[in-house]
This record gives structure tokens, sequence and C-alpha cells, in this order.
């Protein structure tokens, strides 16, 4: 897609949350909250519209690897319970939160790339 001379992926401009037309503006606001508008191109973001997918991604891949890692640790070290506690709780946080922002820009960037819309039944 080209917008002003600006060649822009939507699914890498999303993962960087970064505007899927132009590449350029911010694509949130906040931590989670998606903006407007792009700051640098106009483009209104009411079709942003994710979902659960996010949360849903994050689940399956990190527990993957959470749970992945807890049973290697555990049929390798055998330590105590309060010792996965205190590694994999704060992991499953880091590992959650620092997924969830990415793969809802990925997200959002999909479904402008496929002009992805609510579904309408043909009367």
């Amino acid at each position: 897609m080209q917008y002003d001379g600006v060649q822009a992926d939507a699914g890498s401009a999303g993962l960087a949350g970064r505007c899927p037309r132009c590449g350029e503006g911010k694509l949130f606001e906040g931590f989670l909250s998606v903006a407007p508008k792009c700051s640098n191109c106009g483009l209104d973001y009411k079709f942003a519209d994710s979902g659960d997918g996010p949360a849903v991604f994050v689940i399956l891949l990190a527990g993957f690897i959470i749970v992945g890692a807890l049973l290697w640790t555990e049929i390798t070290y055998e330590p105590p319970f309060w010792v996965h506690m205190v590694i994999f709780l704060p992991m499953t946080v880091v590992v959650c939160l620092g997924m969830l922002r990415p793969l809802k820009g990925l997200l959002i960037g999909l479904q402008y790339r496929n002009k992805a819309e609510q579904g309408r039944l043909d009367s």
C-alpha cells in the first residue's frame, strides 16, 4: 500500500504500534487504548476493533512458552514450589503484557489491510 510516497506494510506497522496506512503516526494513545486517528495521515481508527483476539493469542503463545519452561525446570532441577512462584509468576506477567500491545497492533493492521468489517446479512 502506498500513501504520499511512503510504503507501509500494515502488519509490520501494527506490530510497531504505528498507523497501518502510513506507518508513521501512533496507533495507541495509552498502553492498549487506540488513538482516535493517525497524527500523521489522519486515518480514522473507528474501524479498529480487535476484540478478544489479542488476548486469546497471548494466552495460547505465552501459555506454551511459560508452561514449557516451567515443566522443563521441574523435570531438570526439581525445585521447591516457591521457586516456581518466584520465577514463573513475574515471568508470566512480563511475557503476557509484553505480547499484548504488539499483537493488538498486528490484528488492527491486518484488519486494515484486509478491509475487514463487521458481518452483515444481505436482505
